[in-house]
């Protein structure tokens, strides 16, 4: 996930203009959805990237790095959890019930790594202890206020620092596993 130093996946008002990534993210983003065996999107992020990745190769002025990552977006098996969402498409099947429920099953197949995007949907992975690594992105910016990333739990995670990656501008890639 993207984040604000102070904590934010979204500024106020869902702004996530202060997250823009530089050519040398954009392309570690791209790698990681290529590497992906299944992404798990909330709703909120489900809306915000089915809203422009589906085209955006075909859109004037696509670089190659954006077609290549469309492509890959496409390409990549998503499970979307709504109970407000009607339909969902490009590779994606929705759920409906009960999110750790069905995370819990998805992870007991052999389908290669899963992403978990959105704060709902993360948080409540998190407090039912499912994520075994947490890849964390912060932007080198304060927003004050918007979406917290990080929810309250019930028990503490304990992690284990296995990388860090300095990216233009300052922003920094951790990667934790959490230790059990």
């Amino acid at each position: 996930m993207n984040l604000s130093l102070d904590g934010y996946i979204a500024a106020s008002g869902d702004d996530l203009g202060w997250s823009v990534p530089s050519d040398e993210l954009f392309q570690w983003w791209s790698d990681r959805v290529g590497a992906t065996g299944l992404a798990l999107y909330g709703r909120k992020l489900w809306e915000t990237m089915s809203s422009h990745w589906p085209t955006a190769d075909q859109q004037a002025g696509a670089t190659p790095a954006q077609i290549e990552f469309a492509r890959r977006w496409r390409d990549m098996p998503k499970v979307v959890f709504s109970s407000t969402t009607s339909a969902v498409d490009w590779n994606a099947r929705l759920v409906t019930g009960d999110a750790v429920t069905e995370i819990t099953r998805l992870k007991t197949e052999d389908g290669g790594p899963m992403d978990v995007g959105g704060a709902t949907l993360a948080a409540a992975a998190m407090r039912a202890g499912l994520i075994d690594e947490y890849a964390i992105v912060t932007h080198p910016v304060l927003v004050g206020g918007g979406t917290p990333f990080f929810t309250a739990l019930d028990n503490w995670v304990n992690l284990n620092l296995v990388e860090t990656r300095t990216f233009p501008d300052g922003v920094l890639l951790t990667r934790y596993e959490t230790r059990r």
